[in-house]
């Protein structure tokens, strides 16, 4: 998703409100080896791009940055939000580079919920792990997994060994952690 942003020079709290007061949202840009960088992103255009996300696909969401004309790839590593508005007050990205791997959360996905033996049988999905964090190459970063639950009765398991992770993919988690559980009524 591409947005428009432009270096900022102010560091005073009176700039970034005015920064705020324009619709605009500070953020600073990280980088391997460099002093982070502050920027303005386009609040409405960041809105826009956030009503396309699927909710919970943030994390793993691949964001172009034009910098003043400079092209820059990057995720979002930490977002902050006013206590009461819940209006976006702060984004901090990091910019990719094609040979660093980077670590990032992917949601879990379950499906076949509706089709689940254990379910129909009066037994119900008990999601332990929502999220799994993975280290990959900016290229391989996964959207989401999916778990099928379909075949699972009651006090069955699925854990993170059963996810196909894709290659290139490593979890860092420990593979016999269990992801969703049917559990007994």
């Amino acid at each position: 998703m591409n947005l428009s942003a432009k270096k900022r020079a102010g560091e005073t709290k009176g700039q970034t409100k005015q920064i705020r007061r324009d619709g605009n949202i500070p953020a600073i840009l990280y980088s391997l080896g460099n002093q982070g960088q502050m920027i303005e992103v386009d609040g409405a255009q960041f809105a826009a791009a956030l009503r396309k996300i699927k909710q919970g696909r943030l994390a793993t969401t691949t964001f172009t940055l034009d910098v003043d004309g400079k092209k820059v790839e990057a995720i979002v590593k930490d977002i902050q939000y006013h206590l009461t508005s819940y209006r976006i007050t702060h984004i901090d990205f990091s910019e990719l580079k094609k040979d660093v791997p980077v670590r990032v959360k992917v949601p879990v996905e379950c499906t076949g919920e509706a089709e689940c033996e254990g379910i129909k049988l009066g037994g119900f999905m008990r999601q332990v792990i929502r999220s799994v964090k993975v280290e990959c190459l900016p290229k391989d970063i996964p959207q989401e997994f999916e778990l099928d639950v379909r075949e699972l009765k009651i006090k069955q398991a699925k854990r993170l060994s059963q996810i196909a992770m894709p290659k290139g993919v490593r979890p860092l988690a420990t593979t016999d952690e269990v992801v969703v559980v049917i559990a007994k009524r």
